[in-house]
């Protein structure tokens, strides 16, 4: 194979995560035409609603994976928080590359960290994990919707929409505007989203050719660490309607996985761990996942659907 696209959606940090790809790719393949294909998501063009309301997250990959269907892109290059639990059948994960920064970064001109901010402070988000996380710590601040992309919602802070605000630190990272960063969140204060800063790259499961020449770029540490957490946000059904975090660590060959499930107020807040051997990745984050389940995560999680439904 010497000709490779790469279908991508067309933000600046989505065109920098598929380039970082070519780029690994073109090294551990020098004969490699590599050709990024920019495409518009339905989660791209609707910013005004929160994305449980208008179709989740898989609204961000769905034009990428029919062009992969349809013979016009050969992979797709995603931010493995962006992935839903369940792919389409037809579509795999062959490859993830190596973890940058998991953590949230916390961002304000006001405020060096969230323990400083009293009650009534505006904090934008549109993530519901970190709503949740933020209001069982800080239950005085009014969170309000944030969606858009980087350096919008840096915009509509600087602008003075918000006092603070809550991002993916492995962005900003890869944007060049890490010195945004106040603080960077310890896992502790905010349990980072599945899959939060990897790079994961789809293919259709059929073309072995693609899956072959994926390998070589594939991180075996990321790779375990991603089917732990992909593993209890499947058993949970995991989607963006419902604040739900998981965590995986990888020390040797020790798997340290934290997990939680939580009502979008921060008023419940069900947590999990396990720690067992890496070769047991996907049972220890199913483990994690029957055990939020059991301490009352279930009836959270059938609540959320409901009111979804509603």
């Amino acid at each position: 194979m010497d000709r490779l696209r790469i279908a991508t959606r067309k933000s600046k940090l989505a065109l920098w995560q598929a380039q970082f790809a070519a780029d690994l790719l073109c090294r551990v393949h020098p004969e490699l035409q590599v050709e990024l294909v920019p495409l518009s998501t339905r989660g791209d063009e609707f910013q005004s609603a929160p994305l449980s309301e208008i179709g989740g997250k898989g609204l961000f990959i769905k034009e990428l994976e029919r062009a992969m269907l349809a013979g016009e892109a050969d992979i797709a290059v995603h931010s493995m928080k962006d992935l839903p639990a369940q792919l389409p059948e037809g579509m795999v994960v062959p490859a993830v590359l190596a973890r940058h920064d998991p953590r949230d970064a916390f961002i304000s001109e006001r405020f060096s960290s969230p323990a400083e901010m009293p009650a009534g402070t505006v904090l934008g988000t549109s993530s519901l994990r970190r709503q949740c996380l933020m209001k069982h710590q800080h239950p005085g601040l009014e969170v309000r919707f944030l969606r858009g992309n980087v350096q919008t919602r840096l915009a509509k802070l600087d602008a003075g929409d918000y006092d603070a605000i809550i991002l993916a630190a492995s962005g900003l990272d890869r944007m060049d505007l890490q010195d945004r960063i106040r603080t960077r969140l310890a896992p502790e204060d905010s349990l980072p989203s599945v899959g939060q800063g990897t790079i994961g790259i789809e293919c259709r499961s059929d073309d072995q050719e693609v899956r072959a020449l994926l390998q070589p770029i594939n991180d075996p540490d990321t790779w375990t660490r991603t089917l732990a957490e992909r593993a209890m946000n499947a058993r949970l059904e995991g989607s963006c309607s419902v604040p739900i975090a998981g965590f995986a660590e990888l020390e040797g060959d020790s798997l340290h996985i934290r997990g939680m499930v939580g009502w979008p107020d921060g008023s419940q807040l069900i947590r999990a761990e396990r720690q067992g051997s890496a070769s047991e990745a996907e049972a220890l984050g199913e483990a994690v996942a029957e055990e939020i389940i059991a301490g009352g995560g279930r009836d959270i999680l059938d609540r959320l659907a409901e009111s979804v439904h509603d």
